[in-house]
C-alpha cells in the first residue's frame, strides 16, 4: 500500500523547533546563566498558550461546553497562534472528527489504534486526510463567529508576530533577545507542543478508565498536571459537552477554575455540565464490571444491588434538583 505523502512543512517545523530548542537552550545558559526574567516569560506565555487550547480551542469552540465574551474568545485566538497548532477552525474540525470516531483507525485522525507515535505527531507528518483537509462542514457553526474566521484568514500572520515578534519584543526589554527567542520561543513552543499531544497519545493508554471502557481514553491525574486539566480524558469522551474535565473539587483542572472564574465576572456564560446522575451512574458500572471480571459468581447479585442503588441515586438527584429549582424561583421572587 503507498503511503501518503510527507508533510515537509511539518516535518520541518517539528525538527527544526525540537533541534534548536535541545540544543540553543543548554548552550545559551551554559555560557549566560540563568535568568528569572526570561524564565518569566517563559512560564508566562506557556501558560497563555496551553490554556488558550484547553480552555479556547478545546472546550470553548470544539465542543461548545461555554460561551465567551468576545475579549475572552479574542484572548484564546491570539494564545492559540502562539501555540501554533492550526487555526481554530482546522483545530475544531479534526478533534470533532476524533470524538465522532474515536480509535476508529482511519477516519480518526489521530487514532491510537494506529500505534502511540501516529496518536503523539505521526499524524501530522504525512498527508493521511487530503480529501478533507480543508473540508469544514463540521464545524459550520463556528463559521458564524467572527473572530474564529479574523484568525482563521490572517492565521499565518498571528501565528508568526505571536511566535517571534512577542518574544522579540520580551528580549529587547530584557536585553537578552537571542535568550527571549530561545527560551521563550523555541523551549516553550517544543514543550507546549508536546504536552498538548500527549493528550492523544498517553491520555489514551496510561491511566484509568473511570467511566467508559468503549473507547480507550484514560483519566490521569499526572497528565492533567502537564495539560491544564486535560487528563481526565475517559470523563471527557463520555461526557465531552461538560465544561469540566476533573469534576472532584481536588482535580487539578486550571481551565476549569478559569472558565469558572470568568462567569463569576460575566465574561462567561451557559456553562454545561453533565448530569450528575449519569455520571454516578457510569462511574458505578464499570465499578461492578471490574469486580465481575475478576468474581463472576457475584454477577447477579451485584445487578441486583445496582438496581437498587440506581433507584436510590434517581431519587435524591431528583430531589436535588427540585430543590435548586425551587430555590431559583424563591431568589428571583426575592428580586422581583
Amino acid at each position: 500500500m503507498k503511503k501518503p505523502p510527507i508533510l515537509w512543512l511539518n516535518v520541518s517545523l517539528f525538527t527544526i523547533t525540537f533541534l534548536v530548542a535541545a540544543v540553543g537552550t543548554p548552550l545559551y545558559l551554559f555560557y549566560q546563566g540563568f535568568s528569572w526574567g526570561l524564565f518569566t516569560a517563559f512560564a508566562a506565555l506557556a501558560i497563555y498558550a496551553g490554556i488558550s487550547i484547553t480552555a479556547g480551542y478545546h472546550r470553548l469552540w470544539s465542543h461548545r461546553a461555554w460561551d465567551g465574551h468576545w475579549s475572552v474568545r479574542l484572548f484564546f485566538a491570539l494564545g492559540g497562534a502562539l501555540a501554533l497548532q492550526n487555526s481554530i477552525l482546522h483545530w475544531a474540525s479534526d478533534h470533532r472528527e476524533h470524538h465522532k470516531h474515536v480509535d476508529h483507525k482511519d477516519n480518526d485522525p489521530y487514532s491510537i489504534s494506529r500505534g502511540f507515535w501516529f496518536a503523539h505527531i505521526g499524524w501530522m507528518l504525512r498527508e493521511y486526510h487530503e480529501h478533507r483537509y480543508n473540508d469544514y462542514s463540521n464545524v459550520k457553526d463556528l463559521q458564524k463567529d467572527k473572530i474564529v474566521m479574523w484568525q482563521h484568514k490572517y492565521y499565518l500572520p498571528l501565528m508568526l508576530f505571536m511566535n517571534v515578534g512577542v518574544p522579540l519584543l520580551i528580549g529587547l526589554a530584557l536585553g537578552q533577545v537571542w535568550g527571549a527567542l530561545l527560551i521563550a520561543g523555541f523551549l516553550r513552543l517544543v514543550i507546549g507542543h508536546h504536552t498538548t499531544f500527549f493528550i492523544n497519545s498517553l491520555a489514551h493508554v496510561w491511566g484509568k478508565q473511570t467511566f467508559t471502557d468503549r473507547n480507550s481514553a484514560r483519566d490521569n491525574g499526572w497528565i492533567a498536571l502537564l495539560t491544564y486539566g486535560e487528563g481526565y480524558h475517559n470523563f471527557h469522551h463520555i461526557f465531552s459537552g461538560d465544561y469540566r474535565n476533573g469534576i472532584r473539587w481536588y482535580h487539578f483542572d486550571p481551565s476549569k477554575w478559569l472558565i469558572r472564574a470568568f462567569s463569576w465576572v460575566g465574561l462567561a456564560k451557559n456553562l454545561k455540565k453533565a448530569n450528575p446522575y449519569q455520571i454516578e451512574k457510569a462511574r458505578l458500572e464499570m465499578k461492578i464490571k471490574r469486580v465481575v471480571a475478576k468474581k463472576p459468581w457475584l454477577a447477579e447479585r451485584l445487578h441486583e444491588e445496582y438496581e437498587v442503588i440506581l433507584a436510590e441515586m434517581q431519587a435524591y438527584y431528583q430531589t436535588q434538583k427540585q430543590w435548586l429549582t425551587r430555590r431559583k424561583q424563591i431568589q428571583r421572587q426575592l428580586r422581583a
